[in-house]
């Protein structure tokens, strides 16, 4: 019996919800089974699991393998550009002197009685464009440093820079986790950065309150590492400016989060959205929907479409009311045009599948614009895009003298599109790049092919994070066709409540996540996976709140329960001359609150600032 035949059989004897879950196991079986016993890298892990879930799933044989490559090269597209170019900003930081000056002036303004605050600080913003164990390699000699000088709190000093690499790492893009987990959840990266930052924030505090117990309950020596001398520290002089040195940290965060803004400024005016006076003619546009309906024969029309989208399921008294006031003799009074209209704003407009295909509706040929947002996936259109489709839909349709065009580039929204464009991810990293570059060229005083080569040698290691990056895109991307999202949904008493909803899901990409974290130790792998698996329920709908809630409870699940197959434990246990058992009462305490807390403010905002 080929594989083929095996799953055939397997779909034959189950349920589509168990198949779909059966899909789930085996790819994450696969994952875990070659990363932990055959000790495979993560990326030929991944990509194997995306070929065997692809196999398992539906779909015309041919396409098996080669939709595997395709969601590959679309997650690559999407973070490839911005990982690359991290890559490059941290080596060029690190070696220019970059990311000390920015130490040294955290422990200029806390002190050296608050330079557990000033390491802290320290790593939670160079986490931000540099990979957790750079900078813990960068910042532990400054704390074997302070010991030397206090000759205290050693134990405080290394946990405190764990503290706030660890928590930017997790939550905040364009490190590769956050950042492929706000890709697969359509959340914008600003977004992320922003409510990610908000999170860790409070998430760092607790840390460093739980890493000065640790110390004073087991207060440890320094040790020596190896016969290795201690690193002479570089001299002021030799170090570039302050804002030169933030600059590549600064200036994508705030050309991101400025688009970030000026977008949500701009989707606030809904400008989709039917108003009073936008129906000109409200006899000829019911007139076409009922005479649709009163239309013999079982075949579906413009009419008939838009009633049944508006009755979804039946099963809603004011959905129900809503089609009886479109399909009703006579004419509409002021007080029920007002009622219709918002009705269609509320089940016809923000209906994400309204048009039945991308290039014609029913007989009408859509614009442009409706075309493309029609082929959008449902998991990935906002309200606001579902409202331009659906109304580009209607004025397909109707001519102008029943339904007024409406304006979409509105002064905000060309103003949105221009930050759109400064404000992308890939422009901003490229200018802080450069910028990092051409510090590290005039500090060290490189020539033109010694950069040359600084830079190939940080893109050779930001060319394997892209590559199991992408493997873990593609395969989430399968865990979708397989249609593991639904099952999962299934599973669990998600209804029309949002609150449970939200808490439920929420707590669901929490657990999922910290399982993988514990059962194979890549926080990366753990966040990606977990969000290949929800992306189907990553809609405001359905949480009650915004994805990026999802986002972050995925990221801060991927903290919990670090311990010896997590490079990031030994990292911490071999830089800082920690014993394993050492390291597991504080490193791997650490990370369960910075956890634990991260995601318990994610609830909180989500209750209190649900972003909908």
């Amino acid at each position: 019996m080929t594989p083929l035949d095996f799953c055939l059989v397997g779909q034959s004897l189950l349920t589509d919800d168990q198949y779909a879950l059966l899909c789930l196991l085996v790819g994450m079986a696969t994952v875990l089974g070659l990363i932990i016993v055959v000790r495979a890298n993560a990326f030929l892990a991944l990509i194997a699991a995306a070929m065997v879930v692809s196999l398992m799933a539906d779909g015309a044989i041919q396409d098996k393998f080669s939709r595997v490559a395709g969601a590959f090269g679309g997650t690559a597209g999407g973070v490839g550009i911005v990982i690359a170019l991290a890559a490059v900003i941290g080596k060029c930081m690190l070696d220019s002197g970059a990311a000390d000056r920015v130490v040294r002036a955290f422990m200029a303004i806390f002190g050296e009685k608050r330079s557990p605050i000033a390491l802290m600080g320290s790593g939670f913003v160079l986490a931000v464009p540099v990979f957790f164990d750079t900078v813990f390699y960068l910042l532990v000699p400054l704390g074997r440093s302070m010991f030397r000088k206090t000759q205290k709190n050693y134990l405080l000093y290394v946990m405190a820079i764990a503290t706030g690499g660890a928590i930017t790492h997790t939550l905040v893009p364009p490190t590769p986790g956050p950042l492929v987990v706000a890709d697969q959840l359509n959340v914008d990266k600003g977004l992320m950065i922003l409510i990610g930052a908000m999170i860790a924030f409070p998430a760092a505090c607790a840390g460093l309150w739980f890493s000065s117990l640790v110390n004073r309950l087991m207060p440890l020596p320094m040790r020596p590492l190896g016969a290795e001398p201690e690193p002479e520290a570089i001299p002021d002089d030799k170090l570039p400016s302050l804002w030169i040195s933030l600059a590549p940290v600064l200036l994508p965060v705030l050309l991101i989060s400025m688009n970030t803004i000026l977008t949500t400024l701009a989707d606030a005016e809904r400008a989709a959205q039917l108003r009073s006076g936008d129906i000109a003619d409200w006899n000829s546009f019911r007139g076409r929907l009922q005479a649709d309906t009163a239309a013999e024969g079982d075949g579906t029309n413009f009419g008939k479409h838009v009633i049944s989208t508006i009755r979804g399921d039946g099963n809603d008294q004011e959905r129900e009311e809503l089609a009886s006031l479109l399909l009703q003799d006579g004419s509409l009074n002021d007080g029920q045009k007002e009622v219709a209209l918002a009705g269609l704003n509320k089940y016809l407009l923000l209906n994400k599948d309204f048009p039945k295909n991308p290039d014609a509706f029913l007989g009408s040929r859509l614009s442009s614009t409706a075309q493309s947002l029609a082929r959008k996936p449902v998991a990935r259109m906002s309200p606001v895009e579902a409202e331009r489709m659906n109304r580009e839909t209607l004025e397909s349709v109707y001519d102008d003298d029943v339904i007024k065009p409406h304006t979409w580039e509105t002064t905000k929204r060309r103003m949105a599109n221009i930050s759109a464009m400064f404000g992308d991810a890939n422009f901003a990293l490229l200018i802080s790049a450069v910028i990092a570059m051409w510090t590290l060229a005039v500090q060290r005083e490189l020539s033109l092919k010694e950069l040359t080569t600084a830079v190939e040698i940080s893109l050779m290691s930001g060319g394997l994070i892209i590559l199991i990056t992408a493997a873990g895109g593609a395969f989430g991307a399968m865990l979708t066709v397989a249609n593991v999202g639904n099952a999962i949904q299934n599973m669990f008493p998600i209804g029309s409540d949002a609150e449970s909803a939200k808490l439920m899901i929420l707590v669901l990409g929490f657990g999922i996540s910290a399982v993988l974290k514990i059962a194979q130790g890549s926080s990366t792998v753990a966040m990606i996976t977990s969000s290949g698996m929800l992306a189907s329920l990553a809609a405001p709908e359905t949480l009650g709140c915004h994805p990026v809630y999802l986002a972050v409870s995925i990221g801060a699940g991927s903290l919990i329960g670090s311990w010896m197959n997590d490079s990031g434990f030994w990292i911490f246990a071999k830089m800082s001359g920690l014993t394993e058992v050492e390291a597991l009462k504080s490193w791997t305490l650490l990370l369960l609150v910075l956890g634990t807390t991260s995601f318990l403010t994610a609830l909180l905002m989500a209750a209190f600032l649900p972003l909908v």
